[in-house]
């Protein structure tokens, strides 16, 4: 039986800087909403270090779907939930409730409506003062924070047009139209940021 485990470079290399911003934004307890998330590392890392949190992830992609799965079985976490199929414009997600939603390097590898719709789901899914957490690589005022970003943005718009490096701005305005406000923006490795945001 072949293997159907993907695996992420980029995921293994910042679990760790993730989960150090994620200790002081994640409640101590409740489910965990995990959008895209892509091979299962992460998931199945955030799962282990925070067993008092049910996690659950979830993908549009059916082969992401059954590597998460296929992380978890070997893992075999009691949090870790069946990962859920979900596809951020489509209406209504999967999940209607959720202590806190995290989204991983997700807006720059999809058109700017998926970043539209991932605010209006979150809001949708988020009691009042729970955290909505970002990573990725943004712009600044318009601006790219280091070359390597400048060539990386060119690469997403050479594979389609629509995707492309977000401006943090912008993302901030999309979140602030369903009652989502930025708290805390912090500069990461490999020229990534976090951005946290609760429900209002």
């Amino acid at each position: 039986m072949s293997d159907v485990r993907r695996t992420s470079p980029a995921a293994q290399r910042n679990a760790s800087a993730i989960a150090a911003v994620l200790a002081d934004t994640l409640p101590r307890t409740g489910l965990v909403l995990e959008i895209a998330s892509g091979s299962g590392e992460h998931a199945v890392a955030f799962a282990e270090r925070w067993p008092e949190l049910a996690w659950q992830p979830t993908d549009r992609d059916p082969e992401a779907l059954a590597s998460i799965d296929a992380w978890a079985a070997e893992a075999g976490l009691a949090n870790m939930r069946p990962a859920l199929a979900l596809d951020v414009e489509r209406w209504p997600w999967p999940i209607s409730a959720a202590s806190a939603v995290i989204c991983i390097n997700l807006v720059h590898i999809a058109p700017w409506s998926a970043c539209e719709a991932l605010m209006r789901g979150a809001a949708a899914v988020l009691p009042q003062g729970a955290p909505l957490y970002m990573y990725g690589a943004m712009k600044i005022a318009g601006r790219f924070t280091a070359d390597s970003n400048v060539a990386f943005d060119e690469s997403l718009r050479a594979r389609d047009p629509a995707w492309g490096v977000r401006d943090l701005e912008a993302v901030e305005a999309a979140a602030r139209v369903h009652g989502l406000r930025l708290v805390r923006t912090e500069a990461m490795p490999a020229n990534n940021f976090s951005l946290v945001f609760v429900r209002a």
